[in-house]
C-alpha cells in the first residue's frame, strides 16, 4: 500500500505494475477513479449563523454548493486500486495522483495509452467456433421440419 500521491511517472509506473499483474494471474478487476478536488472553503462567522427567511433553520446552501462557482480550474485526483478486500491474501494496492489543471491533457494521453494497453494485452479472445456450430445445429432442424410441411 503507498501512502501519499504519487508523481505522474510513478503512478504510470505502478499501474501498468498493476495491470501486468492482473494479466499474469489471469483474472482480477482494477477499479480507476477520478474526481475533482475542491479547495477547502473557508465560511464567515456570519455566514455560518445565516438564517433562512420564515424559518429557524440555519442556512447552510452557501456551504453545501461553494464549489460550484469557482474562479479557476480545480485540480483532480486519479486513484487505482486493485480491489482486494478483507478476504484478500495479499494487501489492497491503492495508488493515487493529483492532476494540475494546466498538466490535465497530457495526463490523460498517456493514462489511456497505459490503460489501453494494459488492458488489450489481458483481453483473451472469444471461442466463436462453439456459438457458430450450437447455431448451425439448432437451425437445420428447425428449418428441416419446415420444410417437409
Amino acid at each position: 500500500m503507498v501512502s501519499g500521491h504519487l508523481s505522474h511517472t510513478d503512478f504510470f509506473a505502478k499501474l501498468t505494475d498493476l495491470l501486468n499483474t492482473r494479466q499474469t494471474k489471469g483474472h482480477g478487476s482494477i477499479y480507476l477513479s477520478q474526481k475533482r478536488l475542491s479547495h477547502q472553503a473557508t465560511t464567515s462567522p456570519e455566514s455560518s449563523n445565516a438564517v433562512v427567511a420564515g424559518t429557524n433553520q440555519p442556512s447552510t446552501v452557501h456551504e453545501d454548493f461553494s464549489d460550484l462557482n469557482v474562479s479557476e480550474p480545480l485540480p483532480l485526483i486519479v486513484r487505482a486500486t486493485d480491489g482486494k478486500g478483507k478476504r484478500g491474501k495479499t494487501a489492497k494496492v491503492k495508488i493515487s495522483t493529483i492532476v494540475k489543471p494546466e498538466d490535465m491533457e497530457s495526463f490523460f494521453v498517456r493514462y489511456a495509452e497505459v490503460c489501453k494497453v494494459g488492458m488489450i494485452v489481458g483481453l483473451k479472445k472469444r471461442d466463436r467456433k462453439a456459438r457458430k456450430a450450437k447455431k448451425k445445429k439448432a437451425g437445420t432442424g428447425a428449418t428441416g421440419a419446415g420444410e417437409k410441411a
